[in-house]
């Protein structure tokens, strides 16, 4: 998709849509999404969870499951609120490579 086709969607946006997708952008640019990990060597090097081995495929997959945000942090005591907003804003700006990572998990 090229910026001229997106820019009619993100001009219909709202603000709040807008100010979202601003971070996104800019947290794209700078390679540095607050919270969120990737090392070779841990968890295959998928996107976790930071100063954990929790990958975002796995909250991206329970949440679909059907698992809460409640459940999710009652089944990892470790996250926080803010971990899961960061997981699942990090999957919407990448969803094929959630997308790709929950599939090599069912097939493995």
């Amino acid at each position: 998709m090229t910026l001229k086709e997106l820019e009619p969607q993100l001009l219909s946006l709202s603000p709040t849509e807008k100010a979202q997708a601003i971070q996104i952008l800019s947290q794209s640019l700078a390679n540095c999404w607050q919270g969120i990990e990737k090392t070779p060597g841990v968890v295959g090097g998928k996107a976790r969870i930071a100063g954990t081995r929790i990958p975002v495929w796995l909250l991206v997959n329970a949440r679909r499951l059907g698992c809460t945000n409640e459940e999710l942090l009652l089944d990892y005591p470790t996250l926080s609120a803010t971990d899961l907003e960061n997981a699942i804003a990090y999957a919407k700006a990448f969803p094929e490579e959630i997308e790709l990572a929950i599939q090599e998990n069912e097939e493995a």
